[in-house]
């Protein structure tokens, strides 16, 4: 995925949790922000499942966080 930045971004200010896999793709393919291959890239890489919060959907899909600035 070329747009991981935007795309956590997205998913930690713009999502509501719990959400499903099939709310995330819902969400993820109303998006103009995003190329068709990174919004299926995203639909193919997530695991179906409810997430809680944006954490555990990065974590799903294994992108790394970056730590708290300190």
């Amino acid at each position: 995925m070329m747009n991981v930045s935007g795309a956590m971004d997205h998913l930690k200010t713009h999502l509501k949790y719990p959400a499903t896999k099939a709310d995330l793709v819902a969400a993820c393919n109303n998006l103009s922000d995003f190329s068709e291959e990174d919004k299926k890239e995203f639909m193919e890489k997530l695991p179906e499942g409810t997430y809680n919060s944006a954490d555990d959907v990065i974590k799903a899909l294994g992108w790394q966080q970056t730590p708290p600035q300190a």
